[in-house]
């Protein structure tokens, strides 16, 4: 048995005889869920454990983002695995909170029992000392790109600039030295058996649209009035209408919601609010599906005489999987779980700020099972605690030896298999590109 082999068993034992409490860290922060940006809790618990570990947590980074770093025996690279704090809102889910509607509906409370796992794992073998560069736990907020409103008034108070947390993160320096990074998103996708990964996902814009009307009577002197809802119905209908326009490779996806649709059912409604996304494979075919959404909530403002305010937010870049790390990880996940029980994919059609890291560092996002129903639906549950909790701890800390390990030669290979699509700067700049606020007067066009 080889050395890296002999350390990779060490520290899954060492996880193995954490598993009780890295099954109750997840359970805990699943009973306990709370919105983007507002993951105080989880984050205190987060740094709590981090704690007990002997490492030195910096807290409070993009308001609730928890860091700690662990220094290997000689320099060399970092290397950051990530974990998500947030929960997000779905109506019916029997565990959301009574308050806010949260439910940890997406399995982020696995991604943080994973994190706090491979730390738990790594420290209790010694294993840092046997590795070169740095090993970064880094629970990250605000990946549920909703509440778009209150996130909105966050950044212009001046709280927040991205409203997603690996974003904000990155544009206040909390990943200039790091070189690598990884995470892996629990599932309840069947065909992806017990672990997997795809090549690519989506990324998406971000928008939010007032149609203003003007309010009248609306039995008596509805002829005064200009339905601000009717002129969303008909915007709606046209983003429908383009619908077949978009190629079929570009993996389009347009899910608007009205948030504010009227005041009461006897009042014309005078003012109607819609978020969207628009999703992607590529930032070239989201920028043109944009432009024609834009187009179509303008169809909208100038069939009925009134006003639209189209705001349009950076959303995420499209993921990419490093294929030199995703060989790394299914080589382990295949020894560990089964040659027969890791997948390998091709795109898939929902978004992650991990597409941002994936841009500007190599990345890995892959996916790990144990949970059941459907993601984001009332019905998502833990269905194997072990697999979803324990597993992805070993799975991050297998992949930190085979980066750090051997003076950091397979990080070494990994960074000098190419270059980053964008460096920061090149991706601050581009996100702060999208960001623009249109008004159109259907009246006077």
């Amino acid at each position: 048995m080889s050395d890296t082999a002999r350390l990779k068993r060490e520290i899954c034992e060492a996880i193995d005889r954490r598993a009780e409490d890295i099954v109750r860290l997840g359970e805990t922060i699943r009973r306990h869920p709370e919105l983007g940006f507002k993951e105080f809790r989880t984050a205190k618990l987060v740094e709590e454990t981090l704690r007990t570990l002997g490492l030195s947590p910096k807290t409070g980074l993009a308001i609730t983002g928890v860091r700690a770093d662990a220094r290997g025996g000689a320099d060399g690279p970092t290397l950051a695995l990530l974990g998500e704090l947030d929960a997000l809102v779905v109506a019916g889910h029997p565990a959301a909170d009574a308050e806010t509607g949260a439910a940890h509906a997406c399995g982020h409370n696995a991604q943080i029992a994973g994190l706090l796992g491979a730390a738990m794992g790594l420290i209790d073998a010694k294993a840092m000392d046997r590795l070169a560069g740095r090993v970064v736990f880094f629970a990250v907020p605000a990946e549920e790109y909703g509440d778009v409103e209150w996130r909105v008034e966050q950044a212009r108070a001046g709280r927040l600039e991205f409203l997603g947390g690996k974003p904000e993160l990155l544009r206040l320096g909390h990943f200039d030295d790091v070189d690598l990074a990884m995470m892996i998103h629990t599932t309840p996708q069947p065909e992806m058996k017990k672990a997997g990964v795809s090549a690519s996902n989506n990324g998406c814009i971000v928008k939010t649209v007032r149609y203003i009307g003007r309010a009248a009577h609306a039995g008596g002197a509805p002829h005064l009035g200009i339905n601000a809802l009717y002129a969303a119905n008909i915007g709606l209908a046209a983003i429908n209408a383009v619908r077949e326009t978009f190629r079929d490779e570009d993996s389009i996806r347009v899910h608007p919601i009205i948030t504010q649709g009227g005041s009461q059912v006897n009042v014309i409604p005078g003012e109607v609010r819609l978020e969207t996304y628009v999703r992607g494979k590529t930032v070239d075919a989201i920028l043109d599906a944009n432009v024609r959404v834009d187009r179509a909530l303008r169809a909208g403002a100038l069939a009925l005489g009134a006003t639209v305010e189209i705001e349009t937010l950076p959303g995420y870049l499209p993921l990419f999987n490093h294929a030199g790390m995703t060989e790394r990880f299914v080589a382990n996940a295949r020894e560990v779980l089964g040659a027969d029980q890791v997948t390998q994919t091709g795109h898939r059609s929902g978004s992650t700020d991990m597409g941002d890291i994936s841009h500007v560092m190599p990345t890995l996002h892959p996916y790990m099972g144990g949970a059941a129903g459907s993601g984001h639906g009332a019905d998502y549950r833990i269905a194997d605690p072990r697999l979803a909790y324990v597993e992805p701890a070993k799975q991050l800390a297998m992949m930190a030896v085979d980066m750090l390990a051997d003076g950091a030669t397979g990080a070494r290979q990994v960074m000098g298999a190419g270059r980053p699509r964008m460096t920061r700067p090149e991706y601050l700049a581009f996100q702060r590109k999208i960001a623009r606020k249109e008004t159109f007067d259907g009246a006077k066009a």
